[in-house]
C-alpha cells in the first residue's frame, strides 16, 4: 500500500481505530507531519487532538543519524550505535539539553500557555506519519506513559518490522497499516510527502480545538 498523502493515511488509519470513538480517548500527534495524520484520526473518532514533542538526538558530525531521542524528561538511546560510534557522555548530555530547549520552544509555538492535557483515565492514541528507527516514537511513548493514561495505543500508517518489534513493549496496543521490507524510508510509502510547516500544525490544532468547542456547545 502506498498512501496518496498524509490525509489519506490518516483516514485509512482512522478506519482501524473506530472502537476508540467517544469521550475517553485523545489523539497525541508527533509534529510536524504526524499532526496532519492525527487530525484526520481525531476528526473521524470525534476526540480531541493535541501534540507530544520528542526530538531526535543526532550523532556527532552526522546530526541526521539518530542515536536516540528525548521527550519532556525521558530519553531513548540506541546504546549499540552509541558504543559503536564512541559517543561521549558529555556530548549526549549537551545534545539532550539542546534538544530539550527546542522542545520547550516548539511547545510555546504550538501550545502557548496551555498545559499538557490530563491523560488519567483516558486512552492516549499516539500518532505519527510513519516510523523509521523508532527512537523518537519511543521517547514520545515514554513521555505519554508518565502522564498515566489508562491505555496507550500507537497508531501509524507504516513502519519497518524491526521498529514495530522494538516499540511493542512500550505501548499497550499497536495499529500499523503496513510493515514493508525492505523499508527504505517513511516518505517512500507516500506519493506526496511534502514537509509540513509550523503554520500548518498550528492551524490544524486550532481547527481541532474549535471543532471540539463546537461539539461541547452543541453547535
Amino acid at each position: 500500500m502506498i498512501f496518496e498523502n498524509r490525509v489519506d493515511a490518516g483516514r485509512r488509519l482512522a478506519a482501524r481505530l473506530g472502537r476508540y470513538a467517544g469521550p475517553d480517548a485523545i489523539v497525541l500527534a508527533i509534529p510536524r507531519g504526524g499532526v496532519v495524520v492525527g487530525y484526520e484520526v481525531a476528526a473521524a473518532l470525534g476526540v480531541p487532538l493535541d501534540v507530544v514533542i520528542p526530538r531526535k538526538i543526532g550523532a556527532p558530525g552526522q546530526l541526521e543519524l539518530a542515536i536516540g531521542a528525548i521527550g519532556d524528561d525521558v530519553s531513548a538511546l540506541d546504546e549499540e550505535t552509541v558504543r559503536y560510534l564512541g559517543v561521549s557522555e558529555e556530548y549526549i548530555r549537551d545534545e539532550i539539553e539542546r534538544q530539550r530547549r527546542e522542545i520547550e520552544r516548539r511547545w510555546r509555538i504550538y501550545h502557548g500557555d496551555r498545559p499538557f492535557p490530563d491523560l488519567k483515565g483516558k486512552t492516549a492514541i499516539l500518532v505519527d506519519d510513519g516510523i523509521a528507527t523508532g527512537y523518537t516514537t519511543m521517547a514520545a511513548a515514554r513521555t505519554i506513559r508518565k502522564k498515566e493514561p489508562a491505555k496507550l495505543v500507537l497508531a501509524v500508517p507504516v513502519a519497518p518490522p524491526e521498529s514495530v518489534a522494538r516499540l511493542r513493549p512500550e505501548v499497550d496496543e499497536m495499529v500499523v497499516l503496513e510493515t514493508p521490507e525492505p523499508f527504505f524510508s517513511v516518505g517512500s510509502w507516500y506519493y506526496e510527502f511534502e514537509q509540513t510547516t509550523d503554520e500548518e500544525v498550528i492551524a490544524l490544532l486550532n481547527r481541532a480545538q474549535g471543532r471540539a468547542a463546537g461539539e461541547d456547545t452543541g453547535a
